[in-house]
């Protein structure tokens, strides 16, 4: 087993974070693997007190709140070699500084991705019992009716599970319906049909999968391509009566056009982000009994940020070692990650 050393760390993010991330036993073992201030917080590299911590910093241990590593903070930071970022997405983060010095980088987006497709999974399901839109019906008149005549297709037995996006989330998602009764299809364009064999789902391209799916479930990045890709065409396709699930970006969804196709009656939607995000206090999803709007909660909160500093450690005890990240980031994949 290779030796483990200390290496010198220095936390950089918001100060209401670090609590968050380590309790009382991770503070601990954060300790005991490195050379660290645990009560120093950085978010901001141009303080004296923070420029004297960089100096000597081997690894920065960042989350939200960091500002970006770039040129300027290379130059501050002559012995960095790691960026461990316990949170998701490093591109607000990363810079072309950080590849050019040839900077290793994690992330802990895998540990994000849990929460996200937990809470995916049961929209799902709730989607299915159409458990909702009956739920608030009933609370409404306090009068039982015949819900499957009121809700044609209702129940999850082998319905028509789309995901768009074999991200982080994606799989976990796919991993996740395993153990139903249901068929799931998969779009994303940056796979091959090995792969996807491999992943054990079929894979078809995106209009496919909307014409042919239930539920429509979106994980896939918020880069250029993906901007508005369910366009009023697209929405157009959806079965009566299917979900649309959007944990990923509300960028990736036409706003206004899927507010014009949720208004018809048509479809349903659940929806966890928005573009803009928060909605303005008018707009009509709010008052729509087809749809449900959560404040951006899917992702890692409350405990689940736990998790996320626990993976972080994991791979800073990896380092100090002497091994390879478990979660690196590559700069050639940067572009397509969220």
């Amino acid at each position: 087993m290779p030796a483990v050393r200390r290496p010198s760390v220095v936390l950089a993010m918001s100060p209401a974070h670090p609590p968050r991330l380590f309790d009382d036993r991770l503070r601990q073992r954060l300790r005991d693997l490195a050379e660290v201030d645990v009560d120093q917080i950085i978010d901001d590299f141009t303080t004296d007190e923070a420029r004297a911590a960089l100096h000597t910093a081997e690894v920065l241990l960042t989350c939200w709140g960091c500002p970006p590593l770039d040129a300027d903070v290379m130059a501050a930071t002559p012995a960095l070699e790691a960026v461990i970022h316990s949170a998701g997405s490093v591109k607000s983060l990363i810079t072309p500084a950080c590849w050019q010095r040839g900077i290793a980088v994690s992330s802990a987006v895998s540990a994000n991705a849990v929460p996200v497709a937990e809470y995916t999974l049961a929209m799902i399901l709730l989607a299915g019992k159409r458990a909702l839109p009956i739920q608030a019906a009933y609370r409404a008149d306090a009068t039982r009716r015949d819900w499957a005549a009121v809700h044609p297709g209702l129940g999850n037995y082998r319905t028509t599970v789309g995901i768009v996006g074999a991200s982080h989330v994606g799989r976990r998602v796919l991993e996740l319906l395993r153990p139903f009764d249901m068929r799931v299809l998969l779009a994303d364009p940056t796979i091959d049909v090995a792969t996807a064999e491999w992943l054990d789902v079929r894979l078809v391209g995106l209009d496919e999968l909307v014409r042919s799916s239930d539920v429509v479930t979106i994980h896939a990045p918020d880069i250029p391509e993906t901007r508005a890709m369910f366009d009023a065409r697209r929405l157009a396709m959806m079965r009566s009566g299917a979900t649309l699930i959007n944990t990923a970006r509300g960028r990736l969804v036409d706003t206004e056009a899927l507010t014009a196709e949720l208004a018809t009656g048509r479809i349903y939607a659940v929806l966890d982000v928005t573009d803009p995000e928060p909605l303005p206090p008018d707009s009509p999803l709010f008052a729509m009994p087809n749809v449900v709007l959560t404040p951006h909660i899917a992702g890692s909160l409350g405990r689940e940020i736990n998790r996320m500093g626990a993976l972080a450690l994991d791979e800073l005890e990896r380092y100090a070692r002497g091994e390879g990240f478990a979660f690196p980031v590559l700069a050639e994949r940067l572009p397509i990650l969220a």
